[in-house]
């Protein structure tokens, strides 16, 4: 597959499938519940747009990652959640209503602030010399033509057509995987000769951001006593991002396949560290009862 067709065709369109299958799953009530928890809402809001970003910096300066990959790094860290993270909350016995409500509001607040903090991170990791730029209107409308208007589209269906978005839902979100996928095994194609340098620079920081995250987000919500199941939302919220996105951003938009490393070496991991997650909370779950 040659890469401009894997940039330009298979990536926006699995982006807006992985969005489209989230908006069959959503309805108005779940925005409507920012009103009934908005402890729960402020706490994962803070946690996925303050603290996510900060300790997306921190482990990239830390490990002394190449510039390059520490903006991909950050651009990740600033990706909303998505239907993954939903199933992983659902599996680890969470508050599912509270993650899909987190992962439905930072996807309409994120096509505004990516393109604002992605371009401060490349300026802070490149210099303001680099020759690598976001352009900041066209990212946001492009942003939300492939994330925003989907899901807007998947919500509609769902009201106008229950029973297909119904039917339509697990095919979907299939679908996406399958995408995302192929994306993945394209961009290793691409870079198969430096595989091995890459994963030895992203692999320890994915692996530690993507674990450190979701426990410290688990023990935010405790500390500030909220339920179990709300502190296990927040957990996998924070922890586990829409990598689609964040390979949509770093190797469409900015066509730059090293940006794009981190995302992809996630995109792996995090099935398995949300899996382990889900697991543990759940085996937690069936002793105490």
């Amino acid at each position: 597959m040659e890469g401009s067709m894997l940039t330009k065709v298979v990536l926006p369109v699995a982006l807006f499938v992985v969005m489209l299958g989230m908006g069959l799953s959503l309805a108005v009530t779940d925005f409507k519940r920012v009103g009934t928890n908005p402890k729960g809402i402020l706490v994962g809001l803070s946690c996925q747009m303050l603290m996510l970003p900060a300790l997306g910096i921190v482990t990239a300066v830390s490990l002394g990652m190449s510039p390059l990959l520490s903006a991909g790094l950050l651009i990740l860290c600033l990706c909303p959640g998505g239907v993954t993270s939903n199933l992983f909350c659902y599996l680890a016995k969470g508050n599912v209503a509270l993650s899909i409500t987190l992962t439905a509001v930072v996807s309409l607040i994120t096509p505004f602030s990516i393109p604002v903090l992605a371009d401060w991170g490349m300026a802070y990791f490149l210099g303001e010399g680099r020759t690598i730029q976001l352009p900041l209107m066209r990212t946001i409308i492009t942003l939300i033509a492939i994330t925003v208007l989907p899901v807007g589209l998947g919500m509609l269906i769902k009201q106008k057509r229950g029973p297909l978005a119904k039917r339509a839902e697990t095919p979907v979100k299939v679908l996406s995987m399958v995408l995302l996928f192929v994306i993945i095994a394209g961009i290793v194609r691409q870079n198969w000769d430096k595989l091995p340098d890459f994963f030895a620079q992203t692999g320890i920081a994915v692996v530690l951001l993507n674990i450190g995250t979701m426990v410290i987000g688990y023990f935010v919500g405790r500390i500030v006593a909220l339920d179990r199941k709300d502190s296990i939302a927040i957990g996998v919220e924070v922890g586990i991002q829409n990598g689609t996105t964040a390979l949509f951003i770093t190797s469409t938009l900015l066509a730059d396949p090293i940006l794009s490393i981190p995302a992809a070496t996630y995109s792996l991991v995090m099935f398995v560290t949300g899996a382990a997650y889900s697991y543990i909370f759940q085996r937690q779950s069936a002793s105490s009862t």
